[in-house]
């Protein structure tokens, strides 16, 4: 008799720093507390950028930080949903930002339309939307006047269909997908790239709780169909490779990061 099927595995993956690559360059990572976005800023961080970590979180960005005392590393303790906040990167950041990678990011709680409360609608857009939103919106400027810049923003498996979330987070990331490619269509002849990453599963501390009974039933049938988890760190390899001068001729893509989930 064959064994019971078992559930996705956590994928083994050895992590090679590429010393230099971003050498001379400053890089916005939000989200750098934990997660995709720690191990993005710590990625950047150690081959050779200087890293402006974003986070809510104070104890986890000086964790971060004294784990790369010898690396470039800024930690700012922000809400990127803030105007005030994001100035205040802006600030950390100096005269030039070269890169941005908006990871930060919240979940919603697996539910379908009519069991969303406005709250946790609106918090999720905030997070997810306006506040990547807003860095884009403040990176930009000065990207366009020296002609040259990139930004990687967060998807999601969510973001290419409806089976992965709940309504609130997969209509967010839609609306991620979106921004990205208006505006790397909108800049392409202006010496910017705008790119995003979609993951699947990952081994994050991000909150996935199913509220509602009928989102738990039909959620996880498609999340059946997950091959594997991710670790942040492979997360990190797609996000620093979009931010790098190696992937010079993608602009607006769209890049599933899932482990195989996508073509399911």
């Amino acid at each position: 008799m064959a064994d019971a099927p078992q559930g996705p595995q956590l994928q083994s993956w050895e992590e090679k720093i590429l010393p230099g690559r971003f050498d001379g360059q400053t890089i916005i990572v939000t989200g750098a507390g934990s997660g995709i976005g720690r191990a993005t800023a710590s990625r950047i961080a150690r081959e050779g950028g200087r890293v402006i970590a974003v986070d809510m979180n104070e104890k986890g960005l000086g964790d971060f930080a004294a784990e790369h005392a010898e690396q470039d590393v800024v930690t700012v303790t922000a809400n990127i949903t803030d105007d005030d906040a994001v100035a205040r990167i802006m600030e950390a950041a100096g005269a030039q930002v070269d890169g941005l990678a908006n990871v930060a990011g919240i979940m919603d709680r697996m539910q379908p339309v009519h069991e969303i409360d406005q709250d946790l609608w609106d918090r999720v857009f905030a997070v997810n939307v306006t506040g990547s939103f807003k860095l884009m919106k403040a990176v930009t400027p000065g990207m366009l006047e020296r002609g040259a810049g990139n930004i990687v923003n967060v998807a999601s498996e969510a973001g290419l269909r409806g089976s992965a979330a709940g309504t609130a987070y997969t209509a967010s990331k839609h609306a991620v997908v979106g921004m990205t490619k208006s505006a790397a269509y909108l800049y392409a002849l202006k010496g910017l790239r705008i790119n995003a990453v979609a993951p699947g599963g990952v081994a994050t501390g991000i909150d996935g709780t199913f509220a509602s009974e009928l989102g738990a039933e039909r959620i996880q049938r498609g999340m059946a169909a997950i091959p594997s988890i991710a670790q942040a760190s492979q997360l990190a390899a797609s996000i620093s490779f979009l931010l790098s001068d190696d992937a010079t001729n993608l602009n607006g893509v769209i890049l599933p990061s899932d482990g195989g989930w996508s073509a399911a």
